[in-house]
């Protein structure tokens, strides 16, 4: 299954996700035990007016992490016994003076996940080019091919 810009997945054991990450962030959870988990791709840290009651998206880190709290209590199962993998925030505009979304993604997502109690067991983050990012959760591996190509002030993805 390949997760576009905003997706989130929670599947078992033998389903196979990829990603490719820019700007985005790919947070990646698997049980050993249950071998469950799940992968999104949030593109940004929050929603920026909610107005009145909205279904989750995993567009938004804030949104992302609810996502994956509703399926730890659909399966009875606690953060703290997942391994967390977290990968993405490259700045795909070196140089700008534009607001530093891919900072913000990585913070607000390493801040969500440490206080809901996640502990995080592997990171690729910051930089700049693009993370191919395949998740496994036959064995919960996640292989990550990052690649870099700038031109001038721009790295292109």
């Amino acid at each position: 299954m390949t997760l576009n810009p905003g997706d989130f997945c929670f599947a078992s054991d033998g389903a196979r996700i990829r990603t490719l990450l820019g700007s985005c962030v790919s947070i990646s959870l698997w049980h050993p035990r249950l071998r469950i988990g799940g992968m999104c791709h949030y593109m940004n840290p929050r929603r920026r007016r909610p107005s009145g009651p909205h279904e989750l998206s995993g567009r938004y880190a804030d949104e992302a992490i609810e996502l994956f709290l509703r399926e730890l209590r659909r399966t009875n199962t606690l953060p703290h016994e997942y391994q967390v993998k977290m990968f993405g925030g490259g700045n795909q505009f070196p140089g700008s003076r534009a607001v530093d979304i891919p900072r913000q993604n990585i913070d607000i997502g390493l801040e969500l996940l440490e206080r809901h109690g996640f502990e995080v067991t592997a990171t690729h983050l910051g930089g700049t080019g693009a993370r191919h990012v395949l998740f496994d959760l036959t064995d919960g591996g996640v292989w990550m091919k990052h690649s870099t190509h700038t031109v001038g002030d721009q790295a292109m993805a």
